[in-house]
């Protein structure tokens, strides 16, 4: 036990002595600080690969995606503006209330267009009324047309038929009385004959009376015969003066399809009107459905200006309606981001007012930036040219019922990210 005390003793240095060269204490000394310096390279080396790692990282994931600031959640506003003047009877909503389409916004009185809408209603009726005789006339008149010129035309050729006929008996006129003259010819030259004989008494008194009794027979023949021939020669002035008539009278009936075409004008104008009348009875129907304002769509109501009381007049407006459900984001990227970036391309959106992200897809690039479609666009072409980057709307539509809950307002500040690899 002694010994190996001393044994202990001896292989330790004295206080203030310098060990011995090649001891396992001067040994330790030397690597101790090798170690260190080894750990410490080791450590350096570790964190600049694993800090080119997560830059590399960084700089592929942010190659990724395009993001803005400059963008806001986008929206229609329907203004609501009175279609007819009146005076506002009811006011059924209040600033920031929600409705349904449908639902009565605002009232007027509408007692006045109550009262135009029953009398267009009355003059329709009586333009109704009135063209329905004048469509009666039609029918009848076109008949009464056909039959009268059927008529004329068939009373025409009786005429010519009769002309024919008395021209006949006139000839039949003039050839008895071309034989009556004959036989009185012969009648009274016998007459004369015999009143020489008799003279003489060749004959008898009573052959000589014979003789001038048929003499007197044949002068009043001939006398009825040029009577029978101006009879028929009247006849037949008659037969042509019936002719005129009926051709004046052809001429008026075939002058009828013009009173027809007339009575079909008539007609057609009293349609006309009732077609006016109607269109009257419409517009009537209308300003008086005007009377009520209703929601076109589901929203909330904003810049209410109606008030109960109020006169207004047509385009006034009353309120505004913003639906909630017809929302997408208008993010304003700069032209150096849109390289890469096109329609279709996912998008996460990041409000300014939640602690929540929603999703959307890239719909459309604008067709300018949004200098050009400022009220005074920028000309370059005068003054001192200074180069800006341009920024373009971009629209991203949310995917599907993303605001069913209402919280996305017209706007709201967003910022969009897109990935466009």
């Amino acid at each position: 036990m002694a010994q190996d005390n001393t044994t202990t003793v001896l292989d330790e240095p004295e206080v203030g002595e310098r060990p011995a060269i090649g001891s396992p204490s001067e040994r330790r000394r030397e690597h101790e600080p090798r170690k260190k310096t080894t750990a410490k390279k080791i450590v350096g080396l570790t964190g600049g690969v694993l800090l080119i790692l997560a830059t590399s990282l960084w700089w592929w994931h942010a190659g990724q995606y395009e993001e803005t600031d400059d963008a806001q959640v986008d929206g229609h506003i329907y203004p609501l503006s009175a279609r007819i003047s009146g005076h506002i009877a009811s006011v059924h909503v209040e600033e920031g209330q929600f409705v349904k389409a449908g639902t009565v916004l605002v009232e007027f009185d509408p007692k006045d267009y109550e009262v135009a809408a029953e009398r267009a209603k009355a003059g329709y009726e009586d333009a109704v009324a009135e063209a329905t005789a004048a469509n009666l006339n039609v029918p009848v008149s076109r008949v009464g047309s056909s039959s009268q010129i059927s008529g004329a035309e068939a009373e025409l050729e009786r005429a010519e038929a009769g002309v024919t006929v008395t021209q006949k008996q006139v000839e039949q006129a003039k050839a008895r009385l071309i034989d009556a003259q004959a036989m009185a010819t012969t009648a009274n030259a016998d007459v004369k004959r015999y009143a020489e004989l008799v003279v003489k008494r060749e004959i008898s008194q009573q052959q000589y009376d014979q003789a001038a009794a048929a003499a007197d027979s044949a002068n009043a023949r001939v006398t009825a015969a040029e009577a029978g021939l101006r009879s028929a020669e009247e006849q037949v002035n008659q037969a042509r003066a019936r002719v005129r008539e009926s051709t004046a009278s052809l001429e008026t009936a075939r002058i009828s399809p013009k009173s027809v075409s007339a009575i079909i004008a008539r007609a057609k104008s009293a349609e006309a009107k009732v077609t006016r009348a109607h269109a009257a009875l419409e517009r009537a129907e209308l300003d008086l459905s005007y009377t009520k304002v209703i929601a076109p769509v589901d929203g909330i109501i904003g810049r209410r200006a109606a008030q109960v009381g109020q006169n207004v007049q047509p385009g006034q407006d009353l309120m505004a309606l913003v639906p909630l459900n017809e929302i997408w984001i208008t993010a304003n990227f700069k032209e150096d981001q849109l390289a890469h970036m096109q329609a279709g391309q996912d998008a996460s959106i990041d409000v300014d007012a939640y602690d929540r992200e929603w999703h959307g897809k890239v719909t459309s690039i604008g067709g300018a930036t949004g200098a050009r479609f400022s009220l005074l666009p920028p000309e370059n072409a005068t003054g001192n040219y200074v180069k800006v980057v341009q920024r373009i709307p971009v629209r991203i539509d949310l995917t599907g019922d993303a605001n069913k809950d209402g919280l996305l307002r017209p706007g709201m500040s967003v910022v969009p990210k897109v990935r466009i690899r």
